[in-house]
């Protein structure tokens, strides 16, 4: 680097960070991008890739035990070591070389350490000064929330970090919560022969339409994890090098690790926040054209702005803010309209996700609870999967469920829940529909393949019944 000023900076190189630096260099700005850990982020290295990494492989150990003709095949049980090498191979061992090639062929310039906001437009790293022409935006994510539990802090649980990195499988797991990372990490290392034991207050996927988490509850459980629902720690302490998990309810869990999955909180408190006028370790609310509000220059993506917690989500919205950054720039038209070029409208109601969970469960759009909140008039259609010719080929003994809620008024889909074995990947036709809006007059057209797991738009559609 040769300059210390730029039309943008960018704090934090994770998945999201980079879709908005490089967006912005294809737009004609120059970018730097602040990094304090490793280029790529949570999302390359300790969270969606490689939590993914070590599921995959007890998944597809038991889908193939569904079908006859392969599962007499399997006689040994899952390679667990092997599938921790995948999975180290998959992040590259957690080293960011190869991200950071891909910086210098945008090009982005790199600052290696924290960056802080010093000023108006203005980031300091280390001893260096930098200041932006045009923009400044916040990408530095989230991080684990651990709550005020007495003991907890001090035993230094795992956090979805460690889980995703360990090395070896422990005997038995604790895992406080019943939300994604819960569950995914509960399904990994299950299929590890790990003993693991679920706490979870409110229950399992909670926000998920109500039939997912029974679902993944009944396969954890037939996986050998353990569920205790509706209760809630009141105390930890370490006894023997192992975790003893007091609850409210008289009894108490004892295991070699303990996993908090209990949420997320911003990762701002070092970020200099207070420098602009801001309170320190907040979220940043944001337009939807991702720029903070009370601000023409600072801008917030992924994590940081809190409006959905998911990276596929964040670099949507890291698309939308390099654009909108490099036209303002460069005075050129901005397009701020629903829908339009500069604005992460699916934020709102449209936001697809996959819990890697067995059975998966694939979502998009409102769920019927979430609709009637939002004051829908909605018609909910419900559909066994197991009856499809598809998921007759896909697994002996298929289970999964499907839900469509339609809007009545205007006759057309809120949202889909897809839960099955492989569901995640039927789950964009549904996102086409709910963020295209497609009549349901005009969805009887689009012909699914037989004998595909397709067919349950066919289904869905006959249950609903076809307009007159």
């Amino acid at each position: 680097m040769t300059t210390t000023e730029y039309d943008l900076i960018v704090i934090g190189a994770g998945a999201v960070g980079e879709n908005v630096a490089d967006r912005a260099v294809q737009g004609g700005l120059t970018v730097l991008i602040v990094e304090s850990e490793l280029v790529g982020g949570d999302c390359s290295y300790w969270a969606c890739m490689p939590s993914k990494a070590l599921l995959r492989s007890g998944m597809v150990y038991r889908a193939a035990k569904k079908v006859g003709g392969a599962a007499e095949t399997i006689t040994k049980p899952l390679d667990v070591a092997a599938t921790f090498a995948r999975r180290t191979s998959i992040v590259h061992d957690w080293n960011d070389e190869s991200q950071v090639k891909w910086l210098q062929s945008v090009p982005i310039d790199l600052a290696r350490g924290r960056g802080v906001i010093t000023g108006v437009k203005e980031v300091t790293v280390g001893d260096t000064v930098y200041t932006a022409r045009h923009a400044v935006c916040v990408s530095t994510g989230s991080v684990s929330l651990v709550p005020n539990i007495p003991g907890l802090v001090e035993s230094k649980p795992w956090t979805s970090h460690d889980a995703t990195s360990a090395k070896t499988a422990p005997e038995s797991l604790a895992i406080i919560g019943g939300g994604v990372v819960a569950v995914e990490m509960a399904t990994a290392y299950a299929s590890f022969g790990t003993k693991v034991t679920i706490i979870a207050r409110s229950g399992l996927l909670v926000g998920q339409e109500p039939f997912a988490g029974e679902m993944v509850g009944d396969s954890l459980t037939e996986l050998g994890a353990t569920l205790l629902l509706g209760v809630s720690p009141t105390a930890v302490s370490m006894k023997n090098d192992r975790y003893v998990i007091e609850l409210d309810k008289g009894a108490a869990v004892t295991a070699e690790k303990l996993l908090v999955a209990a949420g997320r909180t911003p990762r701002s408190s070092d970020l200099g926040l207070e420098n602009i006028g801001l309170e320190a370790g907040s979220w940043l609310d944001v337009d939807d054209t991702m720029r903070v509000k009370g601000f023409d220059w600072l801008y917030a993506t992924g994590d940081m702005n809190h409006r959905v917690l998911l990276t596929h989500q964040g670099k949507y919205q890291a698309r939308a803010a390099g654009d909108v950054i490099a036209a303002r720039a460069l005075g050129k038209p901005v397009d701020d309209s629903k829908w339009g070029t500069h604005v992460a409208t699916a934020d709102h109601e449209a936001v697809p996700q996959v819990t890697f969970s067995d059975p998966e469960v694939a979502s998009v759009g409102l769920t019927a609870e979430a609709a009637k909140k939002a004051g829908y008039e909605t018609r909910v259609v419900d559909y066994d999967m197991s009856w499809l010719a598809g998921s007759t080929i896909q697994a002996d003994d298929y289970v999964g469920k499907a839900r469509m809620v339609v809007d009545e008024k205007r006759k057309v889909v809120l949202g889909v829940t897809f839960v099955g074995q492989d569901v995640g990947e039927m789950l964009q036709a549904a996102t086409f529909a709910v963020v295209g809006e497609i009549p349901l007059d005009r969805l009887w057209h689009a012909v699914p393949a037989y004998p595909t797991m397709n067919e349950i738009w066919l289904r869905l559609l006959e249950t609903y019944g076809r307009p007159s």
